[in-house]
């Protein structure tokens, strides 16, 4: 992809990965990514902030083989795929000072083994003039490591965000428009990324507020060209509201997991809450962590394997507790063949989840009239539950 110009002297560059599929290696891309970066053209010095992750360098320095100078490199985060290639750009652009917040700067050195002669951290609201073109640095900490910042362009109106408001997505199009898919794909990237630091992105939505802008540029995804609607959906994602629905993870061995969990879904069902189960050996993660930005109550369906919980339920849990949700309640379902230590130990799993435990339902071998007499109980308090949110 060329060079895509937003305004006069603004240019999107970067790198569209079509064919990526997973992200740290753990994260799912079912529509692939982007990396973004931009130029800054004033009338008297250039910027560009941000990079490519460092395989796609060769798209990046293809887009600047007629640049002739770069006089400020900006980091508005020092993860790789972001700032990897930036090395290679200050080695083209020998003359280029990177500029970054003062956390950033330790980052930068020890990541990418970049110079710290060459470095210049910027300060919260600190401007710097390109002549006819101001770039203004916004620390955003949090959003989603320690070091992170934004740059305001105000004289273009163009807000540059790097993680924040982005989303893991290629395509062909400049611009989000309208289109829903891209607010989906953003709710994606906020779940698996965003999620776990849910109160800071309030403190800095609240931040951005004061800033005025018609643009988003994200450094992942398009560039939001009605930035209130990404600014909305935040809103409401980071927000202490809670819905109608509970979300219930899973596993069975032989089946008796399988059948607890399918009666709790109807008698769920059957009492008007919205219910997504997730199978753990086919879900795709992703959308398990969408469903747990807005879900009430999480409902963890185990087998038992040596005492305790299934391996893959026992991942789905550490993950369920490092992304934080703001889930209000959980149970614990599940079967066993002999003994079981599984409540105790998916308990020990989530102290991050600020949580009302509302029961646990364990049956040895097949599911009993029992069991399934304490399964329309656990459905009766989630409604009862839910009917106060």
């Amino acid at each position: 992809m060329k060079p895509r110009e937003i305004c006069k002297g603004v240019r999107w560059m970067g790198a569209l990965d079509w064919n990526r599929r997973l992200f740290d290696s753990l994260i799912p891309l079912p529509d692939g990514t982007s990396y973004n970066a931009y130029l800054i053209e004033g009338s008297e010095k250039t910027a560009l902030i941000d990079t490519v992750d460092p395989p796609m360098a060769e798209v990046l320095t293809r887009q600047l083989a007629d640049v002739k100078k770069i006089d400020y490199i900006i980091s508005q985060h020092a993860e790789q795929d972001h700032s990897g290639t930036i090395p290679l750009i200050m080695e083209k652009y020998s003359q280029s000072i990177l500029l970054c917040t003062p956390k950033a700067r330790d980052l930068l050195v020890d990541h990418l083994g970049i110079p710290a002669g060459r470095i210049r951290t910027v300060e919260d609201g600190e401007t710097l003039l390109l002549g006819d073109k101001t770039l203004q640095f916004i620390h955003t900490p949090w959003v989603h490591w320690p070091e992170t910042m934004v740059t305001n362009l105000p004289e273009d109106r163009i807000l540059f965000t790097c993680d924040f408001f982005g989303s893991h997505i290629a395509m062909s199009d400049l611009y989000a428009g309208d289109d829903p898919y891209i607010i989906e794909a953003a709710k994606r990237y906020y779940a698996e990324i965003m999620m776990p630091f849910r109160t800071m992105i309030q403190k800095n939505l609240k931040k951005i507020s004061e800033i005025e802008f018609d643009f988003i540029a994200p450094s992942h995804g398009p560039v939001y060209d009605h930035p209130e609607d990404i600014i909305s959906a935040y809103e409401d994602w980071a927000s202490d509201k809670v819905s109608n629905l509970a979300v219930i993870p899973y596993i069975s061995m032989h089946g008796s997991t399988e059948t607890m969990v399918n009666y709790l879904v109807s008698a769920l069902a059957e009492r008007g809450i919205t219910v997504q189960k997730f199978e753990l050996s086919t879900t795709d993660i992703g959308k398990l962590a969408m469903a747990l930005v807005d879900a009430a109550t999480i409902v963890i369906g185990t087998p038992t394997v040596h005492v305790g919980p299934h391996p893959s339920v026992f991942s789905a849990t550490h993950l369920a507790n490092a992304l934080r949700p703001k889930l209000k309640f959980a149970a614990i379902i599940g079967s066993y063949g002999w003994g079981t230590k599984a409540v105790e130990q998916i308990s020990a799993l989530i102290p991050n989840l600020k949580v009302e435990v509302l029961g646990t339902v364990m049956c040895k071998g097949l599911p009993k009239d029992e069991t399934f007499a304490a399964l329309d109980a656990l459905a009766d308090t989630i409604r009862d539950k839910h009917s106060s949110i």
